[in-house]
């Protein structure tokens, strides 16, 4: 009979070897495994500690051991297999209808790094290319006193961005759009939140079988990536407040967004990931570029 550790050294051991790829809630292959095998036989993600020596029936741990197979032979996101995912410790509904949301944008969220730009004037927030509604529902829960619009042109994800809308309670501050990019937005915003496709063609072409499982339209932002950031800097000025921010994810796409905006005067900030990944811009910068 296995223990609880014994599975996930094992699980670990297989993912390795199979050389699957991370990067959808965690980065390395013990801690998928970790969150594969908790979550297999019903226990708390951050149960392992207390759970390591807990013995396993054998019926139980082939059904871990399936789950394992499953992630490996079908190179998909562990989080379509569970239908779960966390930001800043809040659990979220996700299926192949949506990517798997792991914005840092969600840090900056909880540790009052865009609160500076915010104050009592801050009543209006969208959460653009919402996807499963994740940044929505982190706006809500992280400032009770706005509303909030999320706009995704994929009818599909608004469909799960509903469940988790629901599944937290919100159903009364956060309003769900179908949109192209502004194209059917309300307006003025006093917060504008961004996760966009921003992924550069070369980059696309060369993604593991673990991205390209998710929907496309959510990751591929053209040859430079600036496709749709061009459509949207260009038309926000009039869909932003006197005082609004717009604060844009553009992952590992710096060097390709200064290419495009070279005069665009722009407040990075820092996450993670580095000072390099997401960015904030006034509507008097966008205004002036």
């Amino acid at each position: 009979m296995s223990t609880v550790i014994e599975l996930v050294d094992e699980a670990a051991r297989e993912l390795e070897a199979a050389k699957v790829a991370f990067g959808h809630g965690t980065q390395n292959a013990f801690d998928e495994a970790a969150w594969l095998v908790l979550w297999r036989l019903r226990l708390g993600l951050d149960a392992l500690e207390e759970s390591a020596e807990r013995e396993v029936a054998e019926a139980d741990a082939a059904k871990v051991r399936a789950l394992v197979r499953e992630r490996i032979e079908r190179r998909v996101p562990a989080a379509y297999l569970t239908r779960e995912a966390w930001l800043q410790g809040i659990p979220f509904y996700v299926d192949e209808r949506t990517i798997v949301p792991r914005s840092f944008i969600a840090e900056l969220l909880a540790d009052g790094s865009i609160d500076p730009w915010l104050g009592e004037h801050t009543r209006q927030v969208l959460d653009l290319c919402t996807g499963n509604g994740s940044l929505a529902v982190l706006a809500a829960m992280t400032y009770p006193e706005v509303r909030v619009e999320a706009a995704d042109l994929s009818t599909e994800a608004l469909e799960v961005a509903a469940i988790n809308v629901t599944r937290h309670g919100l159903d009364d501050r956060i309003t769900l759009l179908k949109s192209d990019g502004l194209g059917s937005v309300n307006g003025p915003y006093d917060l504008v939140l961004c996760n966009p496709p921003y992924v550069n063609a070369r980059s696309m072409s060369a993604l593991p079988a673990e991205y390209r499982a998710e929907p496309e339209m959510a990751l591929a932002g053209g040859s430079d990536g600036m496709d749709f950031i061009r459509n949207l800097l260009a038309q926000l000025p009039e869909k932003l407040s006197p005082q609004g921010v717009l604060v844009l994810e553009i992952g590992n796409e710096r060097e390709h967004f200064e290419a495009a905006f070279p005069k665009l005067e722009v407040v990075w900030l820092d996450t993670s990931a580095g000072d390099d990944q997401v960015l904030l811009l006034t509507r008097e910068a966008l205004v002036s570029r």
